[in-house]
């Protein structure tokens, strides 16, 4: 099905490719080895980031920004050569914004295992090839590792604050309580201690519904021809996610039981809501990559701030920072029961922080003005 604007055959990845346009983008490369915590490890590791603002001579005044799931590095900026969307927090960042780049230097990675710069499964491996299913599983204490390294390449010994939401969220919790003399004040958004049995189930289903598009190949599809990769499999994910991501009283707004323009449902035709999702799906197939979908959701499935810690309370007393902690009300995905404990636990939060949105779990993205005020405040903690 051919979505409006958008051209009938996607990439196999819609990832960014060693020799396109770089953007705004820079890369650290790491010599050594990344220690994993399989007990496996990982060479060539490459971090592309971002950056905002200057860093201050004593490197006092850095903040880490960390995305989400299907985010990357360009936190701030238009679309462009290198970069397939706008910045996914534009309003936020700037001179004058809650992120003032007159006074604050910010960092932001695209995460390891990602597909925009940084080293994943759409990237070159040892071999020459794209890593695909070689590509090793992570935690988000490897992903954090490797941002550790970034933290030492730029020459940042600690972050005045670090930022994050959904999955970015869970890299902030663990920079938190692995790093606490790195972390100098914390925000999380929209993020739990341990990803639920339910939120394990969600991951899983996308996952299945990559892994069994044909395209898919058992992982070694990046090769293959426009339509030929597993686009159909990832746009069944991200239409599964992005339900999630919403509210039911936000869908029933907009869209209700209305047919998409010209469009019969009882004939075959879509009502509004598919439209919807399936413009959507087209759009992360074009920027985005299969196996970096599978991995960052395998990760997410994963994250537990308490494994080996003594479990979640024993592990975020260990964040002693100023910290604040911050939900969506409509959130169906990370409910604020999640952000409660969380806010209960972490000895440097006062009372839960709650971001009223009618977007559900998307509400941290779009709700700028409400986030902004929570990120000056969080920076006035930090000096």
């Amino acid at each position: 099905m051919t979505v409006t604007g958008l051209s009938a055959l996607p990439p196999a990845t819609g990832g960014w490719r060693e020799g396109g346009p770089p953007g705004r983008r820079a890369w650290v490369g790491q010599a050594e080895p990344l220690p994993l915590e399989s007990g496996e490890s990982l060479s060539g590791v490459r971090l592309a980031y971002e950056t905002w603002g200057r860093l201050a001579p004593d490197a006092s005044n850095a903040v880490l920004v960390l995305h989400a799931l299907t985010g990357d590095s360009h936190v701030a900026g238009p679309a462009g050569p290198g970069h397939p969307t706008a910045g996914w927090w534009d309003a936020l960042v700037g001179p004058g914004r809650a992120l003032d780049t007159r006074r604050w230097f910010v960092v932001a990675p695209n995460v390891l295992g990602g597909c925009q710069g940084s080293t994943g499964p759409s990237s070159q491996g040892p071999d020459g090839l794209p890593w695909g299913p070689s590509f090793p599983r992570l935690t988000q204490r490897d992903q954090v590792a490797a941002e550790v390294r970034l933290a030492d390449a730029l020459g940042i010994d600690r972050w005045a604050a670090v930022i994050g939401g959904s999955m970015g969220g869970m890299r902030a919790l663990e920079w938190a309580v692995g790093h606490p003399e790195r972390t100098g004040s914390l925000l999380a958004l929209a993020c739990p201690a341990a990803s639920s049995a339910e939120q394990i189930a969600w991951g899983s289903v996308q996952i299945a519904a990559i892994r069994t598009d044909p395209g898919w190949r058992a992982g070694r599809y990046h090769d293959a021809p426009p339509g030929a990769g597993p686009h159909r499999g990832l746009g069944i994910a991200r239409r599964i996610a992005h339900v999630t991501y919403r509210s039911e009283a936000e869908l029933a707004a907009r869209f209700g039981r209305e047919a998409q323009h010209g469009e019969s449902p009882d004939r075959g035709g879509r009502f509004q809501i598919e439209s919807y999702l399936d413009h959507h799906a087209a759009k992360l197939a074009r920027r985005f990559d299969a196996g970096s979908y599978v991995a960052l959701t395998e990760t997410m499935n994963g994250h537990d701030v308490g494994r080996g810690r003594g479990g979640v309370r024993t592990a975020l007393r260990r964040a002693g920072m100023p910290a604040l902690v911050a939900g969506v009300d409509t959130d169906r995905l990370f409910p604020l029961s999640q952000q409660r404990e969380l806010a209960t636990a972490l000895p440097g939060a006062d009372h839960l922080r709650v971001i009223e949105s009618p977007s559900g779990h998307d509400g941290f993205l779009l709700e700028t003005e409400q986030v902004g005020e929570l990120i000056v405040e969080l920076l006035e903690s930090a000096g």
